[in-house]
C-alpha cells in the first residue's frame, strides 16, 4: 500500500474529512502512524497531569460537566474557592517527580475575573520556574488577559471547541461556538500554544465528528496540542445515561486528527479510565501522543501510575 503523507493543509472539507473516516480500519490507521513518525519520535508519549485549581460552581450549562452550578443538585459536586499558591506548587512537584513534563491548571470559570490574575501568574510563574511546561484553562479569554499570561510564560491554554459547530449548540447554551474561537484567536494573537481540541460520545453522529476535525484544523494555526476526550458519563448532568460511542469509531477520530493536524500533538485525554489496555494501544497505534497522568481529571477519575507505568512497558512506549 503505498502512504501519501500529507504536508500541512488547512482547507480541509468536511466531504475530505468523512472519506477519510470511511476508509477500511487498517488502512486507516496504518496511514496514520505513518503521518505520525514523520513528524514525531515513534513510541514516546508525552505526560502532562491536569489539577483542578477551582472546581465547581461554574456559570456554563455544559450538558457533559459535573462542575456546571445547574446540575449541582443532581451531581452532589461541592464548589470550591480558588486554590492557594503553596498548594498548587506542591502539586506541581509532586507531578513532576511522577514524571510529568507538563502541569495543567483548571479552573471552573466561565472567564477569569481580573482579580484573579494576579494569583494565576504567580501560579504560572512559580510552576514554570521548576522547569515544567504550564497549561491553564479558565474559560474564554479576552486579548488582554491572554497577554497578560503570555508575560508571565505560560506556554499552553487549553479552550476546546467540544463538537461541531452544528452539534455544538445541543451541548451548550451559555456561551457560542464563534465565543470559543474568539479566545484560541486571542491565545495565538499572543502567542501561547493552543491546546484545543473535544469530546466525541455525546450523542453525535460521525459527520459531527468530522465538523470538529475540519473546525481545528482548518485554524490559521494548527493547535499544538489536540486533545481528544471520549466522554465520561456522570450521573446527574444530562449525558449521563447517553450509548457509549464504540471503542474503534473512537480510533477512527484520533486517526483522522492526525492525518489532518500532522505536526499537532494529538493527546488520548478523557475516558481513559474505562478503555482496556488493546483500546489505549490502537489510540497510540493511530497516532495519539499524550496522555494525562494522575488519579484524577479535574473531577473525573483517571487510571493511576501503576498501570500507565506496566502498558507503557507492556507496548514499549517512553515518556517524554
Amino acid at each position: 500500500m503505498n502512504i501519501h503523507v500529507p504536508d500541512t493543509r488547512h482547507d480541509w472539507s468536511r466531504e475530505e474529512v468523512l472519506a477519510l473516516f470511511d476508509r477500511p480500519f487498517m488502512d486507516l490507521v496504518f496511514e496514520a502512524q505513518a503521518v505520525h513518525r514523520r513528524y514525531h519520535t515513534a513510541n514516546e508519549v508525552q505526560l502532562s497531569q491536569l489539577l483542578s485549581i477551582k472546581t465547581g460552581g461554574c456559570a456554563e450549562d455544559c450538558a457533559y460537566c459535573p462542575q456546571a452550578q445547574k446540575f449541582a443538585k443532581d451531581t452532589g459536586l461541592k464548589a470550591s474557592k480558588l486554590m492557594g499558591l503553596d498548594a498548587v506548587l506542591s502539586a506541581a512537584r509532586a507531578a513532576k517527580d511522577a514524571g510529568a513534563s507538563r502541569f495543567c491548571m483548571g479552573a471552573a470559570w466561565t472567564r477569569p475575573k481580573d482579580r484573579d490574575l494576579d494569583d494565576i501568574v504567580q501560579m504560572v510563574e512559580g510552576v514554570g520556574a521548576m522547569g515544567l511546561q504550564t497549561c491553564m484553562t479558565l474559560g474564554m479569554l479576552e486579548d488582554y488577559q491572554a497577554k497578560r499570561l503570555a508575560d508571565a510564560g505560560l506556554d499552553y491554554y487549553n479552550h476546546n471547541l467540544d463538537s461541531s459547530p452544528e452539534y455544538y449548540k445541543e451541548i451548550i447554551t451559555t456561551r457560542t461556538f464563534e465565543e470559543r474561537l474568539d479566545t484560541l484567536e486571542h491565545v495565538r494573537a499572543a502567542g501561547i500554544n493552543v491546546c484545543s481540541g473535544g469530546i466525541v460520545g455525546m450523542g453525535e453522529s460521525r459527520d459531527d465528528r468530522a465538523g470538529m476535525i475540519v473546525s481545528l484544523a482548518n485554524l490559521p494555526q494548527h493547535p499544538q496540542s489536540v486533545p481528544i476526550n471520549r466522554l465520561v458519563r456522570v450521573k446527574g448532568t444530562p449525558l449521563a445515561e447517553v450509548q457509549e460511542i464504540d471503542g474503534l469509531e473512537f480510533v477512527r477520530t484520533i486517526a483522522v486528527a492526525r492525518i489532518t493536524m500532522p505536526r499537532s500533538t494529538v493527546r488520548l485525554s478523557a475516558g481513559r479510565e474505562t478503555m482496556s489496555d488493546e483500546l489505549q494501544a490502537l489510540c497510540f497505534m493511530a497516532g495519539a501522543a499524550s496522555i494525562f497522568r494522575g488519579e484524577k481529571l479535574l473531577t473525573t477519575p483517571n487510571p493511576g501510575e501503576d498501570r500507565d507505568s506496566a502498558l507503557f512497558e507492556k507496548l514499549g512506549l517512553t515518556a517524554a
